[in-house]
């Protein structure tokens, strides 16, 4: 699987989602709709975290229209684009490991310090999702995995009802491209979980640390993605 950007971020979203759920109580910081699941099942269980599920929609919603004004006004700055907005996906990751580490762990998900942490890694995952749909766009999603897995399974079923020429084609092209996005996902949840269970909220130290790694190599490159 080679270590494209898109894979990378695939990685990280799956490692913060997962590690965010577990220190959290249950919040997703990635895949930010099913916060209405859980906000429902903290409502009806009387369970700890319900202010932050209702609060990670409108963040997110937030932080993706700020990247979208940002990326109009960086030019004017002088700065790329695409580079700056990996650096700030890498400032917010910084931030919440350093809340996550020196409060952690959360007694309560309704406390200030964890919707502080919460909110912040919310945003983070914002701006990825804002970085993917307008700079990465040929990529798939690097943080919601369920339309790209309904691909998958649908070109899996073309290939083994034994279609032909374009469409047999197509359908491996697609393979490749999504597979390996869905693939480090899955590892980066597991990853999250793994450490999570050994490091405790000091296992959010890595995905800053993971985030470097698409910044400098799209610093590496001639030119900048506009």
């Amino acid at each position: 699987m080679k270590l494209t950007i898109p894979v990378l971020m695939s990685l990280n979203a799956g490692y913060v989602d997962t590690a965010g759920f577990l220190a959290l109580h249950g919040l997703f910081t990635a895949h930010v709709t099913g916060n209405f699941v859980t906000f429902g099942a903290a409502l009806v269980h009387g369970t700890d975290g319900a202010v932050a599920k209702l609060l990670a929609l409108p963040v997110f919603c937030a932080a993706v229209i700020v990247a979208r004004i940002a990326s109009f006004r960086l030019p004017r700055l002088g700065l790329p684009i695409l580079r700056t907005l990996l650096a700030a996906e890498v400032v917010l990751l910084s931030v919440g490991a350093g809340l996550a580490i020196h409060h952690g762990p959360f007694p309560h998900g309704n406390s200030g310090t964890a919707l502080l942490t919460g909110m912040i890694l919310v945003s983070a995952m914002a701006l990825q999702n804002a970085v993917q749909r307008v700079h990465l766009t040929t990529a798939p999603p690097t943080t919601l995995m369920t339309g790209t897995t309904t691909q998958i399974m649908l070109d899996l079923a073309d290939l083994l009802r034994g279609v032909r020429g374009e469409v047999r084609t197509a359908a491996r092209a697609r393979l490749a491209k999504l597979t390996p996005s869905v693939v480090a996902f899955a590892l980066g949840c597991g990853a999250g979980a793994v450490l999570f269970a050994q490091l405790r909220a000091s296992c959010f130290a890595l995905p800053p640390l993971l985030a470097l790694i698409p910044l400098f190599m799209q610093a590496s490159r001639a030119d900048d993605v506009q």
